[in-house]
Formats: structure tokens, sequence, C-alpha cells
């Protein structure tokens, strides 16, 4: 963008531009392709979730595909974001105080259905780590939306009392 102000300013000037400025120049992605590779990785997460939610039924290896697909599909759809925003400032904002707990109880859940079902062997509990991680990934979520989490809590305790 200094470039062209400088050009259109006619202070073009012949140097050479830095390793830093170079790479950096190299590696932005314009509006339309951050959009394209969000809903693209988006869309990739949200096939993953229901595949593994198909393949759940299947004899023997269903459990074990449905936490696989299911997990890869959110940690898709969480990276899908960072298409958005930039991955610095996505993990930056992951790791605000406000949401720090919700991320660390998501991604807690992510490795825990893994661990269940790879190297614990313990189908039910990868199915309840699932259940856990769809419900840390709301939670987390929503925390992006100003006054959401108010609102829940506010409807949940109505809804007990």
């Amino acid at each position: 963008m200094e470039k062209l102000r400088r050009v259109l300013s006619g202070r073009e000037q012949n140097e050479e531009a830095g390793l830093t400025s170079q790479i950096l120049d190299s590696t932005t992605l314009s509006f339309g392709t951050r959009v394209k590779w969000f809903v693209i990785c988006f869309a990739g997460g949200v096939l993953c979730s229901i595949l593994g939610t198909a393949l759940l039924f299947l004899p023997k290896a269903g459990v074990k595909l449905f936490a696989l697909f299911y997990t890869l599909g959110n940690i898709a759809a969480l990276s899908s974001t960072c298409f958005l925003m930039g991955p610095f400032k996505q993990l930056k904002r992951m790791f605000e105080p406000t949401r720090l707990l919700a991320t660390i109880m998501m991604l807690l859940f992510l490795v825990l259905t893994l661990c269940a079902v790879f190297w614990w062997n313990k189908r039910g509990l990868a199915i309840i780590f699932c259940i856990l991680q769809f419900l840390a990934m709301t939670w987390y979520s929503i925390s992006y939306i100003p006054f959401a989490r108010d609102a829940v809590m506010k409807c949940f305790t109505t809804c007990l009392s």
C-alpha cells in the first residue's frame, strides 16, 4: 500500500526492499482469497463432522472414525478463522483472559478424544469427550459474540429455577 502511495504521489524510489518486507508482501492474502479459504476450511470442517457422525453407526471401527472425523472437523473449523484474522491474531485472541478457560477446555477435549480412541481404546469415553468437545467449542465460539455468554447463562439459570 505504501508503494502505491509513493508511485501515485511521484515519490517513487528505486530502493531495494528488505527481506522482511518482501516476505510480508509475498504472504499477504487479499480479502477475497481469505474469505474463500475460510469458507473452504469451514465447509470441510462441517463435512468432516457430518461424515464422522454418519460413520458412528459402523460396527467395530465406527466410534474411532467418528471421534477422528469429528475432531478433525472441529480443528478445520477452528483453523478456518485464521484466514480471516491471521494466525497470530487468532492465537492472541484465543488466549485473552475472557476466553482463556474456554480455549484450554476446548483444546483439552480435542486431545482427550483422540487419546480415548487411539491409546486407551475406551469408546464410551471418546463419545463423552466428543460431547464435551462440542460444548466447549460452542462456549468458545459464543465468546466472540458480545454479551452472548451472559444471555446463555441467564437462560440456563432461568430454566433451572
